[in-house]
């Protein structure tokens, strides 16, 4: 099986705490997914939820924090999913 790997980009401390801030200022489920959009688009550093799962590893978020976010990446993608099938 071949995996194709993302360059990783390591981002700077500020970096990092401006996009905790950022997320942290979604309220909202439309405002999380419309941030996450955004940031897969413009950013080189990977798919949001990946820099997540880096945040939790490296202890930058709380554990809740995480699971509240990732829930609603992998709620939205779960409804994507179904929604295909359904066609």
């Amino acid at each position: 099986m071949t995996v194709a790997v993302r360059p990783c980009i390591k981002l700077t401390k500020g970096v990092r705490e401006h996009i905790v801030d950022q997320l942290r200022s979604c309220r909202t489920r439309e405002q999380l997914l419309a941030f996450e959009e955004r940031f897969n688009c413009e950013a080189e550093s990977g798919p949001l939820y990946l820099l997540i799962c880096e945040f939790l590893h490296d202890r930058t978020i709380s554990p809740a924090l995480a699971a509240k976010w990732l829930r609603t990446l992998l709620d939205d993608r779960e409804n994507q999913l179904r929604a295909q099938l359904n066609r």
